[in-house]
């Protein structure tokens, strides 16, 4: 079969370096890919490398090898486009459609996906008129994800980072597998919990579980390769941040509480993927816990976490919003899914039957998808992230 034909446009920012990075991933995992450099994206990385890691040659011209009229032939041909890094600059030409280059010649002959990974300081991606340009770009069926916070040149922190190249290609990976060319969470504001709440007992102890965090992330990271904009609310999750997402660090139950209910006052849709804790200890031990010789421990009074998903799906800020919850059973899993949807009121539970050795900290998972409306929706095992395809077809259809 002819390997999936991609093009790595890169223009001019310093970490047009990254670039490399993202290139030996998608030629690794088979992909035929051709990069279109800008000429000032060549001050940074040169020619060279970029044709001998894609094994192509390299040009910014219209004018080069004018015969095989590269200037359509490249987009036409493409089976995806991913601009890394994309400036201001390079996000204000192709919003306005200009076409002074190779790379932004085959931006407009495209008729494929285009994924745009913006790298720039933060003054400039909050100037009007970049997220103007961002904003047609995404109502024109782009995929423009979210640059990331951190550390860029000089001494500057802020958002702008280009996101890390690992997570760019799972966003371009994502893209390839629906082969659509208009995202369809596009203009949405998407809200998923993940990980595994801790509730302090004392300073070095906790009430926890086992939730590693991967199917939230999966949820996350596909949502934004479906062009939404993704709030991750992540609970004690050791996962890297997936590109073009807004991560909420929290901690305990009332912690990922507060963070929910901010995050979904202007949210399409929820999706409770974190584990809560049902309980807290009643009294935190400001000192640790000692064990004291013949003598047996004092029990440890407990009390009830707030109670979120019924919360959000009982008390809807916005007209529409789709809730989504989870449900890990031990037993009798669907009659017990069933219950908690009712009781939960929200329109769709995620159940799937969970153990030691079973979905949490995995890669795959298996579950069955109710919906208030009495319907089923049998996820097979296999990756989380089919199960995260399949809750996200399943809200677009009710987000209509």
């Amino acid at each position: 079969m002819d390997k999936p034909k991609v093009v790595l446009g890169v223009s001019g920012g310093i970490a047009a370096y990254k670039a490399c990075e993202l290139l030996r991933r998608l030629t690794e995992s088979g992909h035929d890919v051709r990069v279109v450099p800008t000429a000032s994206a060549l001050h940074f990385v040169g020619a060279a490398t970029w044709s001998a890691l894609s094994g192509h040659p390299v040009s910014t011209e219209v004018w080069d090898d004018v015969h095989e009229v590269p200037h359509v032939r490249i987009g036409q041909h493409a089976d995806l486009v991913v601009v890394a890094p994309a400036t201001a600059d390079m996000l204000a030409k192709a919003a306005h459609g200009l076409a002074d280059d190779l790379l932004t010649n085959t931006l407009l002959t495209a008729r494929c996906p285009v994924v745009f990974a913006p790298a720039m300081h933060t003054e400039m991606w909050e100037h009007p008129a970049t997220q103007e340009n961002v904003a047609t770009l995404r109502a024109r069926g782009a995929v423009v994800i979210e640059p990331a916070v951190g550390r860029l040149t000089g001494v500057d922190t802020g958002k702008g980072r280009l996101p890390d190249p690992g997570e760019i290609f799972e966003v371009c990976r994502r893209v390839l597998a629906r082969g659509v060319t208009e995202p369809d969470l596009r203009g949405r504001h998407v809200v998923v919990s993940a990980g595994g709440t801790r509730e302090p007992l004392d300073p070095v102890r906790f009430l926890g579980n086992r939730s590693s965090g991967k199917q939230g992330y999966a949820l996350a990271r596909t949502a934004a390769a479906r062009g939404a904009r993704v709030t991750l609310i992540a609970a004690n999750a050791l996962l890297p941040d997936p590109a073009g997402v807004d991560v909420v660090q929290v901690g305990t139950a009332v912690e990922l509480r507060q963070a929910v209910l901010a995050a979904a006052a202007d949210a399409d849709a929820v999706v409770m993927a974190a584990a809560v804790a049902d309980f807290r200890p009643a009294v935190y031990a400001t000192g640790k816990i000692k064990k004291k010789d013949g003598q047996e421990p004092e029990p440890v009074a407990l009390v009830r976490n707030p109670d979120i998903l019924a919360e959000i799906s009982g008390d809807r800020v916005r007209a529409g919003q789709v809730i989504v919850g989870f449900a890990a059973e031990t037993d009798d899993v669907l009659a017990n899914g069933r219950a908690k949807l009712k009781r939960k009121g929200c329109d769709l539970l995620v159940v799937n039957e969970v153990g030691e050795r079973k979905t949490f900290g995995s890669e795959e998972n298996e579950a069955v998808v109710l919906g208030a409306d009495g319907s089923e929706t049998p996820v097979p095992h296999g990756p989380k992230e089919a199960l995260a395809e399949t809750v996200w077809d399943l809200v677009a259809e009710r987000l209509g």
